[in-house]
């Protein structure tokens, strides 16, 4: 059982200071990373498609990476939008992982790119525990989901800098109770903002760009307390305590780096 902690204590130590580095890199050249985590079938294609059609209308430089097991289905939706997208295939890996990302950003990437969307496998489990140096995480919900989402998957939420439902135009159909979602999101992550979309109907089109837009421009990010803890348990680990710790949070504990990593990204005109 050790040597199975200390193999993931090492795996994912690794992906931090990947994450790191990533961070700074792209920060340096004015770029950040906005890493978006849902469930399969939530919508967070269609969702990601407005928002880059808006960027492109607005002329804010930005692109978009996208990650499946299988196909290039999404990367060919998200092309229509005329930004620049790249299809990652994982071959069965359920998440992405910091180095993975930088190696698919090396010659890809343009210059100019101010907001780097990373569109992570469809799964709350695995990519939650996985830093990809992203200045803003943002958890998506469909309406279509329940209204306890957050509580089944508390990590992904937990550690969210923004939640997002989607389908809003469906909500009546499928008696979805927005107070109820709501104080469960608040019980993982007390003062995080919900924003609700519609990309059917186009109902806070633009809201997630701006929210971005906000933070490359050097704005604050709501910290969530589960990172906080996250936090306090590695300072108790470095005094030499021993408690109980979940390892697969660990790469969450810098987590605050919409702000900490690096230098704010100068704004451009």
């Amino acid at each position: 059982m050790c040597r199975v902690v200390d193999l993931q204590q090492a795996v994912l130590a690794k992906n931090d200071a990947c994450a790191h580095r990533l961070r700074a890199g792209l920060a340096a050249r004015g770029t950040i990373v906005i890493n978006l985590l849902s469930s399969p079938g939530s919508g967070k294609t269609a969702l990601l498609e407005q928002e880059l059609v808006v960027a492109r209308r607005r002329g804010v430089p930005v692109a978009a990476l996208t990650a499946d097991l299988a196909t290039e289905n999404d990367a060919v939706r998200l092309a229509r939008s005329g930004v620049p997208v790249k299809q990652v295939l994982t071959d069965g890996l359920c998440h992405l992982e910091a180095g993975m990302l930088g190696g698919h950003l090396d010659g890809w990437l343009p210059d100019d790119t101010r907001l780097l969307f990373v569109e992570n496998v469809g799964n709350l489990v695995c990519p939650a525990s996985y830093d990809l140096g992203e200045s803003l995480r943002v958890a998506l919900a469909s309406v279509t989901e329940g209204e306890d989402k957050p509580l089944k998957y508390p990590t992904a939420f937990g550690l969210a800098n923004l939640v997002v439902v989607t389908k809003t135009d469906i909500a009546g159909a499928v008696d979805f109770d927005e107070a109820a979602f709501r104080r469960h999101v608040e019980q993982v992550n007390p003062g995080v903002e919900v924003l609700l979309t519609s990309a059917r109907n186009g109902t806070g089109s633009g809201a997630l760009l701006e929210r971005a837009l906000a933070v490359a421009d050097g704005a604050p990010v709501h910290s969530p307390v589960m990172t906080r803890q996250h936090q306090d348990h590695h300072h108790d680990d470095d005094r030499g305590r021993t408690h109980v710790h979940d390892h697969a949070h660990d790469p969450q504990r810098d987590h605050q780096h919409a702000s900490a990593p690096a230098p704010a990204p100068q704004q451009r005109p």
